[in-house]
């Protein structure tokens, strides 16, 4: 880490909406009484080698350090923009020095800030192929199952999709696309390995596997056929994936506790789990097989 911890945290992004702040048409705030919620200001923190977290309470931003710049995956809410800047500079680092933006789905509480995140950076977007039409039309799919409750995001101009499987190089490190379907058709998961000293992890970014569904839409519908098919691929996928550290898009219950904990003693670290993604693969299938069981 290059730069002394601050303890204050930032209220930037929730300043930028006030009457006084000049008009940014990409950081105009998207369901503010809703996504309040998950912007609890939480201190940046080095994950684990060079990942850290530069997010909040309810919303799960990562920053990976590379030879060659800096990844970001996520961004949030348009009005939480500042405060992940904010954070990133805490650390010792720029937004500037960001050259990549991965996507985990094309909903406004993850991909509502990209679009500006990226103008202030000048990275490039990645996502998955059919996230990537989406995020450049700024949300609107009308085939997602939360179609009636999704709120519209700022569109994102540059978007690269990539393929399942492919692995992308910045630098000295190198992330796996995980094509993860079910809660959107274009959700990506991503994947790599850091290490600290002789210990090395894999982590995993992943992308929600929620099965939830606007009031209405039944995925127990024979013409959703398509969404349940692509969660059981998904489930079996994310079981044999095998991580070691998981960070989720939205913060597991608990992790807050860890983070605490982390902030004491990296050892034994409180993020490391052999069995997380299987848990976490095999916690949404419970879930949607409660849906299905209930006619939903």
């Amino acid at each position: 880490m290059r730069g002394p911890w601050i303890i204050a945290i930032s209220m930037a992004g929730l300043l930028s909406a006030g009457a006084d702040a000049p008009d940014d048409p990409l950081l105009r705030p998207v369901a503010p009484d809703h996504a309040r919620q998950w912007l609890t200001p939480q201190e940046p923190v080095r994950l684990f080698g060079s990942t850290y977290l530069v997010g909040f309470g309810g919303l799960n931003v990562a920053l990976i350090r590379t030879s060659d710049g800096l990844i970001l995956i996520d961004g949030a809410v348009p009005q939480a923009v500042h405060d992940i800047e904010a954070n990133i500079a805490r650390l010792g680092y720029s937004i500037r020095d960001v050259r990549l933006i991965l996507s985990t789905e094309p909903h406004y509480d993850h991909a509502g800030g990209i679009a500006a995140l990226a103008r202030d950076s000048g990275a490039t977007t990645v996502a998955g192929a059919a996230a990537a039409p989406v995020l450049r039309d700024g949300g609107g799919d009308p085939d997602d199952p939360q179609a009636a409750w999704l709120a519209r995001f700022p569109g994102v101009t540059n978007v690269r999709a990539a393929r399942d499987g492919e692995r992308i190089r910045l630098g000295d490190t190198v992330i796996t696309a995980h094509a993860t379907p079910g809660h959107t058709l274009g959700s990506m998961s991503w994947s790599w390995t850091q290490c600290e000293g002789r210990s090395c992890k894999r982590i995993v970014f992943a992308s929600s596997l929620n099965p939830i569904a606007a009031d209405g839409w039944h995925f127990g519908d024979p013409t959703h056929r398509r969404f349940v098919q692509a969660f059981r691929g998904t489930f079996a996928k994310v079981q044999a994936m095998g991580c070691d550290m998981l960070i989720t898009s939205h913060p597991a219950s608990g992790d807050g506790d860890k983070l605490a904990r982390l902030a004491l003693a990296r050892e034994p670290h409180p993020f490391a789990r052999a069995d997380a993604c299987r848990a976490y693969a095999d916690d949404a299938r419970i879930a949607l097989d409660k849906r299905l069981a209930q006619g939903l």
